[in-house]
Order: structure tokens, then C-alpha cells, then sequence
């Protein structure tokens, strides 16, 4: 018999991905699998094909792997590039920095522009570097539109207008895994040549598909690319996916469920989808703010509508705290990785989340500190509701 108490009610999942998967996702998930060279499969790919491109707002192709975001990250670098090319990548955080060694592992040479990993990547520095490399050693620009372990954000159309001003030929690749489906994004608008992203986080799915948009220089540029690639090539998922199928034994129980998950996002309104996690982002911020704590992200241009990073008082450690407020209110918050290890938590604010869940989870983080004996001041939830009250009736009346 086990030693564990239950815990009543709903396990508030706090972390920023994978996030809470909706009950009818779980749903469409649950239906009989068919066969995968059949015509019904078929039309159920080619629905989730075109529906996914809706997401990125692109007409370009978007290749469904099953895989984790990582997979993603590997596809567009193998695909386009060849061994001893240069990358311009910036250290935005943890993601970012996985990214770089990823690149430097299969051979290509990462140019990595450093931050505190308090920020966004700086489109003015990112055009400096370009402009300083005048033979065009630098093939690609590889940025995280949100760095999921910091709360920070990257303005990617500023980032676009960089490379411009520049003249530089390079291609752009944004890792969109914590912002597809959280904020605003436009794969074909902003000029991206790459897109990545992965199920579970805006997309309210369960880990297990990645996603990559590709635009036409990108593909041009998989044809002379010369890193070794099998599984990951587009060429074969492209030329399958036309009619449908895939070249391998595809994730079919999660594309029952991105089919949902499109649908469930054109019916709240991909606008009010951006709106939502905006408005759940500052009032994490107004309570955290309230609490006399300190957001990570140093800059407010840079704030992320999908997840906070708070920084704990010298002397506490974040792990400790979450633990308790894990024990007690059976709420689990994102960890700090990597140098951020024990000096952070997080509040995930995305996916299928709602105006109640987020003051529930910020009453159980203002509890947490009150137990764990960290110094804040008192309000914080209050300052959150007055924030969300405010944004709604700001909606309300413009109705």
C-alpha cells in the first residue's frame, strides 16, 4: 500500500510545457487508430497539414515530425546548412544556449552573442554582427522568439528589419516552441525562413510532434546543403505529405488531437488566443511586483505573455520553495535550469488557462511564500484581479 496521501481536486500544472491538455483533446485522442495508408488517413493528415499552417500564418510547408521540439531544431539546421557553416545564434537562455551546442555538435561554427539572460536578443546588435561579417560567412541567424527558461521575448519583425538594413543573405530560424499559439506570429509576414515549434505548450497537446515551417529560400538552400540527414529531411516529408502520408509510421492518436487543438484555437480567435496570455502575463507581473520580488526579465519590452520567471531573495532557494508549495497545494512551478538552478521559479501562463486558474496559482505562490517564510509584502492576488478586472472591462466596453 502506498505511503502517499491523496490530494483533493485538480493538480494545478504551472510549468511552462508540457501544459494541462484540454479533456477534449484527451478525447480526439482517444479514438480507435486507423491505418495510416488508408484514404481516411489521408484526408485527416492533409486537414491537419494545412490546418497547422494557419497557426504559423504561412503558405509555405509546414513538415509534422514525431518528435520533440529538439528534433525540430536538428531538422532546420541539417537541412540547410553545411558542415563549417557559421550561425549567428544569441544567448538568450537555457534554449538557446542547448541550440548553439546542438549546431556546434554537427559540425557547423556558432557565433554566440552573449546576454545575462535578462533579456530578449537585441536586434541592433544582432545587425552589427552582420554587418561586421562583409563575406557572408554567416549562413543562418537562429533566434528563440521565447525563451522559455527566462520570460523573455524576441521582437522577430525587428530582428527581420535587422537583417535588412544589413544586406545579409543569411537565413533567418526562429524557435517558436513556447509561443506558437501564445503570441502573435507570421511566419510569411515577418520574412522567416525556418520556424520550429512542439505540441506541448500553446498548442495544448502532449509532447510528441514537432513542427516546422520552411519558407522558399529555405528550401532553395536544402539543395546544396551537405550535412548528412535521413529521418530528418524535408524532401521526404514534403514529397509524402502531398498526398497525405508520411515516409515512416506517423503519431496518428496526436494528430487527432492537433486537429481539435487548431479548431479549439480559431474558436476562441487566434487575437483573443494573444490577448488572453497578454493579459495573464502582466497580472503575474502585478502580483509578483506587489510582492516586493523581482522579475527576471529587466526590461519590460522583453516581457513574455506565456511564462514568468521570478527571482527569489539572497538566502532562499527556489527548488526548496517549490517543493513546499508542491506538498501543500498540489501546484507544480517550472525549476530554474542551468545557472538559474535554485535562484528561480516559474508561472506558466499558456495553453488552455483561464482567468481563475491564474488567480488560483498566484494565491498558491502567495501562501508558498508566506509558508516558506520568504519576505514579501502582502496584495500580490489582489493587485493580479484588480489587473484582470481592469483588462475586461477594457473588452467589455469597446464591445
Amino acid at each position: 500500500m502506498s505511503n502517499t496521501t491523496r490530494q483533493p481536486g485538480r493538480h494545478f500544472l504551472q510549468i511552462p510545457g508540457p501544459t494541462p491538455v484540454p479533456e477534449r483533446i484527451i478525447q480526439a485522442m482517444a479514438r480507435t487508430i486507423i491505418d495510416h495508408r488508408s484514404q481516411a488517413f489521408a484526408d485527416l493528415s492533409l486537414r491537419v497539414i494545412n490546418g497547422i499552417k494557419t497557426i504559423f500564418k504561412t503558405k509555405q510547408p509546414v513538415i509534422l515530425y514525431p518528435s520533440s521540439g529538439t528534433g525540430a531544431w536538428e531538422a532546420a539546421l541539417v537541412n540547410t546548412l553545411s558542415p563549417g557553416d557559421k550561425v549567428l545564434m544569441v544567448e538568450t537562455g537555457q534554449f538557446a544556449t542547448l541550440w548553439k551546442d546542438m549546431a556546434a555538435k554537427i559540425g557547423l561554427v556558432p557565433e554566440f552573442l552573449p546576454t545575462d539572460w535578462r533579456t530578449g536578443a537585441e536586434a541592433d546588435a544582432i545587425e552589427s554582427a552582420l554587418k561586421r561579417d562583409t563575406v557572408h560567412e554567416i549562413k543562418a541567424v537562429c533566434v528563440v522568439h521565447n525563451e522559455t527558461a527566462t520570460g523573455c521575448r524576441s521582437w522577430i519583425q525587428d530582428i527581420r528589419k535587422a537583417m535588412d538594413a544589413a544586406g545579409h543573405p543569411a537565413l533567418l530560424m526562429v524557435d517558436t516552441i513556447s509561443s506558437l499559439g501564445c503570441l502573435d506570429y507570421r511566419h510569411d509576414e515577418w520574412g522567416v525562413d525556418v520556424s520550429i515549434s512542439g505540441s506541448q505548450k500553446g498548442l495544448m497537446l502532449p509532447p510528441g510532434l514537432s513542427f516546422t515551417a520552411v519558407s522558399e529560400k529555405a528550401l532553395e538552400a536544402a539543395k546544396s546543403a551537405s550535412l548528412q540527414r535521413s529521418y530528418w529531411s524535408w524532401q521526404d516529408m514534403i514529397a509524402s505529405n502531398a498526398s497525405g502520408f508520411f515516409p515512416f509510421t506517423p503519431a496518428t492518436g496526436l494528430l487527432y488531437g492537433l486537429e481539435t487543438a487548431i479548431t479549439m484555437l480559431h474558436e476562441e480567435g487566434l487575437d483573443n488566443v494573444f490577448a488572453r496570455h497578454e493579459r495573464h502575463g502582466r497580472a503575474t507581473r502585478a502580483a509578483v511586483e506587489t510582492w516586493g520580488l523581482e522579475v527576471l526579465c529587466r526590461d519590460p519590452k522583453y516581457y513574455s505573455p506565456a511564462v514568468t520567471s521570478v527571482l527569489m531573495p539572497e538566502g532562499h532557494n527556489a527548488d526548496t520553495f517549490r517543493a513546499l508549495v508542491l506538498e501543500n497545494f498540489n501546484m507544480s512551478l517550472g525549476t530554474g535550469l542551468n545557472r538559474l538552478s535554485g535562484k528561480v521559479f516559474r508561472i506558466g501562463h499558456l495553453g488552455d488557462t483561464n482567468d481563475l486558474t491564474i488567480m488560483g496559482a498566484l494565491s498558491g505562490v502567495e501562501m508558498g511564500l508566506e509558508l516558506a517564510g520568504v519576505p514579501h509584502a502582502k496584495g500580490g492576488v489582489t493587485a493580479a484581479m484588480a489587473e484582470i478586472t481592469r483588462a475586461t472591462n477594457q473588452v467589455r466596453a469597446a464591445a
